[in-house]
């Protein structure tokens, strides 16, 4: 502990956001550049030296962090890095991306604000880069044996990586034309800046493992005929197929999945497109899903200028301190949230009412109706109580000219034909089928990630990442790896 007493003298400081008027109007990540690093020793400081570190149980990376807290208020970056980097391939991208499942489970957070230990993570990671502390770490020696990694979103990269530095020849094949998954095209702009994934990438060229975009496995190239090219294969694509909703007009034009609506925002940034086919500019938008994929959606209407956007939620809005009836210390509890996406919304009275959230909670769609052409043009909805059953009364309709479906994932999309070409086992949920050794029904295919375990966070991606890559060299190398598996809980079920 750099300061025994941090805790109790030094408030909770968190990394500032830009002005919501400035922020709007470009797609930059949307805190303060370069405000980060002169707060983060005093908020490391915070770390209470509690003994028995809870962090490390809530994580599923089960990182370091009142090791790198200590060193970060010591002033030793390079170390602190070290140490971070032990136990997470891709800090920069957990650090603005995870919802910081260890901050609920931080002993301080009992009766006080958490540490900070995301902003701690991020300018560890940001600070590394800065000072050259993450060089390319290729092999030593190649040990003649070839893995394909299926899919290049986090869980894919942190595997092949992983193998990478362990001596096996790896290629990652990506079915889009850029490397990074949902990072890449579900993933705003103003939630993390693609630079931070081109330069890992560039570190991972440098490493050695090779990248073939513009392939899906099952379709440009037989699943079997992979198989049985490399000693290994990974399955790492992820839970793509997305939940539908089943409500008279779903048919009606202007309804999409965020799923078609989000990437063609990111290509826009990319420069691939000059504006979206999908922009809400104008345009009266409610997504229809509370959870983190529709504030992307929510954030992305307002920067393309939407006349107003409100978001449903089928919960009811939880309140703001923990109930520890319901969510005891040290599990992550259902708080009343308020993101950067909604603070924009609010702030720039685009929802239903001035200085209203854009969010309406306990609300549930009936049917879509449309005008003579077949567009969609209104959303009919009702209050429902916490079994989701609709109350007497409650029904209003809001008018839309663009709906976005944000209900989750499923499992992998099975279109391309890799799930049926290998033969693959499923689960009940429609997840790939595996072992506790993340090996498949078929010899040498492995499978982790969102594709196996379903929807989930980037954090546990890439913990399955880390641990499917320890298992294939298990594998490859006849019962033995110095790869380490990820040490925080890796089997218990997260319900973030």
């Amino acid at each position: 502990m750099g300061d025994p007493k941090g805790f109790m003298t030094t408030p909770r400081q968190d990394w500032p956001r830009r002005p919501v008027e400035e922020r709007v109007r470009d797609w930059n990540e949307v805190y303060v550049p370069g405000a980060l690093l002169p707060i983060i020793n005093k908020q490391a400081d915070r770390c209470m030296d509690c003994g028995i570190p809870f962090c490390h149980e809530a994580c599923p990376l089960g990182n370091l962090i009142p090791e790198w807290n200590d060193l970060v208020s010591r002033d030793d970056w390079r170390a602190a890095s070290d140490r971070l980097h032990a136990t997470n391939n891709f800090p920069e991208f957990t650090g603005r991306l995870c919802p910081a499942p260890c901050e609920a489970g931080c002993v301080l957070a009992i009766n006080q604000p958490a540490v900070t230990i995301k902003n701690v993570e991020c300018a560890i990671a940001d600070r590394a880069w800065q000072e050259g502390f993450t060089p390319p770490r290729p092999p030593e020696r190649l040990s003649g044996r070839t893995v394909a990694v299926i899919g290049s979103g986090p869980t894919g990269l942190a595997a092949a990586q992983q193998l990478t530095r362990a001596g096996h020849t790896v290629a990652v094949y990506e079915k889009d034309d850029r490397i990074g998954g949902l990072m890449r095209y579900g993933i705003p702009e103003f939630k993390m800046e693609k630079h931070h994934l081109e330069r890992r990438i560039e570190q991972m060229r440098a490493e050695g493992t090779k990248f073939r975009t513009s392939t899906a496995v099952g379709r440009d190239i037989g699943a079997e005929e992979l198989r049985a090219r490399y000693d290994a294969v990974v399955i790492a694509t992820g839970a793509t197929a997305w939940r539908e909703l089943d409500v008279p007009g779903r048919e009606l034009a202007g309804i999409h999945q965020a799923m078609e609506y989000l990437p063609l925002a990111n290509r826009v940034c990319e420069g691939d497109l000059e504006s979206s086919p999908l922009s809400a500019a104008g345009k009266h938008v409610v997504i229809v899903g509370g959870g983190d994929t529709g504030a992307d959606c929510l954030g992305t209407a307002v920067r393309e200028g939407a006349a107003s956007v409100t978001q449903l939620d089928i919960y009811a809005q939880a309140g703001t301190e923990r109930d520890e009836d319901t969510d005891p210390w040290p599990t992550y509890p259902r708080l009343y949230r308020l993101s950067a996406a909604h603070e924009e919304a609010r702030d720039l009275r685009t929802a239903p009412a001035a200085d209203a959230d854009a969010r309406l909670f306990a609300a549930s769609t009936l049917r879509f109706t449309g005008d003579a052409e077949g567009h969609v043009q209104e959303l009919h909805l009702v209050e429902v109580d916490s079994l989701r059953r609709p109350l007497l009364g409650t029904g209003r309709t809001l008018p839309t000219d663009l709906v976005l479906l944000a209900l989750g994932f499923s499992g992998p999309d099975r279109e391309d034909g890799l799930v049926d070409q290998l033969g693959l086992g499923l689960t009940p949920r429609g997840t790939v089928a595996r072992d506790a050794g993340f090996a498949t029904n078929v010899p040498g295919v492995f499978a982790a990630g969102d594709a196996a375990r379903g929807q989930s966070l980037i954090v546990w991606a890439i913990a399955e990442g880390r641990a499917v890559a320890a298992a294939v060299d298990r594998y490859l190398s006849g019962g033995a790896t110095r790869l380490p598996a990820p040490i925080g809980p890796y089997d218990r079920p997260m319900t973030v």
